[in-house]
Parts: structure tokens; sequence; C-alpha cells
């Protein structure tokens, strides 16, 4: 027996959020999550917040995906609080591509390291974090509304930020 072809990559550029992609940033979320989705107001304030890096990967020049990364004052650690990719372009890396750059904009922001929590459940998301490189460090019972708890997990990013702290981070040759 042989294993499917894996789709094809999407070629994607990543950027910052704007205000102008709320509808489709909420169609995203209502597409991938059941629990805990995040509101249009949500979604407005973490686009103004300066505590706050919203990547948008765009392909075809629509949004097909986002991280949201939250910077804590007085901490030296980025919380990956959301990420998430259009059903219609999962599985060809626009995920792994995400997370990438969620964590350079926390290098860039001279974190130290990456947290975040995931739905017990969601074994290919938990697969992923771990293939990135980070490790299970803690469970949060009854977190979701669905009542599952959250695997906690946590990646040492490291100091290093190249071109200095203020350089765009160049992803598959995209600027963000």
């Amino acid at each position: 027996m042989t294993a499917s072809p894996r789709p094809a990559p999407v070629p994607a550029k990543l950027r910052r959020g704007r205000v102008g992609d709320l509808s489709a940033l909420l169609a995203i979320e209502n597409a991938v999550f059941t629990v805990d989705l995040l509101s249009r107001r949500s979604l407005r304030h973490f686009l103004a917040s300066p505590s706050a890096s919203l990547i948008v990967a765009e392909h075809g020049g629509k949004p097909a995906g986002y991280a949201l990364v939250l910077y804590p004052p007085r901490s030296g650690i980025a919380r990956l609080y959301s990420i998430a990719v259009a059903p219609h372009v999962g599985g060809r890396g626009l995920g792994p591509l995400l997370l990438a750059a969620a964590e350079t904009a926390a290098r860039r922001r001279r974190r130290r390291a990456m947290r975040l929590e995931v739905h017990a459940h969601n074994t290919r998301a938990i697969a992923r974090y771990e293939k990135s490189g980070y490790r299970l460090f803690g469970r949060r019972r009854d977190y979701y509304d669905d009542h599952a708890d959250a695997l906690r997990f946590e990646k040492p990013l490291g100091s290093e930020v190249r071109n200095g702290p203020d350089a765009p981070a160049k992803v598959i040759g995209k600027t963000i």
C-alpha cells in the first residue's frame, strides 16, 4: 500500500494583519474552530494592540491563515494565542510557515521562549508543535468551553535575531 501524495506547497505571502482582513479572519476562525472562537471585536483589538502580532498568510491575494502572538508586559515569554489555516489550503505548509513567522516575530521582540496551549485532543497540532521543537510542560484542566484540557507547550527561542531586531523576517522570500 502506498501513501497518497502530499498536496503541493501553497505559495504564500506573509504580512501584518489589517483591519480590512477582519471578515476573512473571522471566516477562517469559524471554519477551523468549534470552541473558544475569537470574536470580530477581539480580532479588531489584537490588530491594533502594541502587545500583539497578527500575521496573515495570503494565498491568491486573500487571507488563508493567521498566527496571533501576544507579548505579556514585563515577561520574556511570548504566547502563541491562536494559529489557523483555512481548510481549502490545509496540509500544504502554511501552518509551519506561520509558526516560524510567529517565532521570528517573538525573537524580534526579544522574547526568550514561546508558549502555547493546545486542545488535548488536537493530535495533528500537537505533532506539529513537537516536530517544531516544542516540549510539553503542563496541563490546564477543563480549559476549553467543551471542558477539554489544554496541553501547555514551550519552545526556547534563543537570542539570535538576524540583521537586528527591527529587520523584517524573510520566509520563503516574502517579507512580513
